[in-house]
């Protein structure tokens, strides 16, 4: 096995993260990025200088990769970007403490609600339809409503 290791040369790093980055490219998660670069990066390292034990190419592939995704990490968290709708992947907690006005009554404390063109299930006190309600919270795709008593 020794012997295995001990012929990688630095074209065999490059080979590795051409891989790497290709499996990236056709199934994309920001995860292989770092690793590829990591192995280009110790390519050259060995190309500079070939006489580095392969333990210490290994080593340095796996500090890298390691230290680059957590770099990334903490880097794209501190800076978020932009969106146009910056609630879109809330889900049904965008609409908290919305009033609407039943198009259908609650029966056994669960009923439908239409909120801009889309039905929701929603949870609550049985209510009559036409009855002004307020979204008090969200679970996954179930909205809790109340009467609202100031409408």
């Amino acid at each position: 096995m020794d012997e295995f290791f001990a012929a990688v040369e630095f074209w065999h790093w490059w080979v590795l993260a051409a891989i790497l980055i290709g499996i990236e490219i056709f199934a994309p998660s920001a995860v292989l990025i770092w690793p590829g670069i990591a192995a280009g990066v110790v390519g050259f390292v060995v190309l500079a200088d070939a006489d580095i034990a392969w333990e210490l190419q290994l080593a340095l592939f796996a500090v890298i990769s390691v230290a680059s995704l957590f770099g990334w990490r903490y880097y794209a968290r501190s800076r978020p970007t932009a969106t146009e709708d910056p609630e879109l992947n809330l889900g049904g907690e965008r609409h908290v403490g919305r009033i609407l006005t039943l198009d259908e009554p609650i029966v056994d404390n669960r009923g439908r609600l239409m909120i801009d063109g889309v039905i929701w299930k929603i949870e609550g006190d049985n209510l009559e339809a036409g009855t002004p309600v307020k979204i008090v919270g969200a679970e996954g795709v179930v909205l809790a409503v109340e009467a609202d008593l100031e409408a």
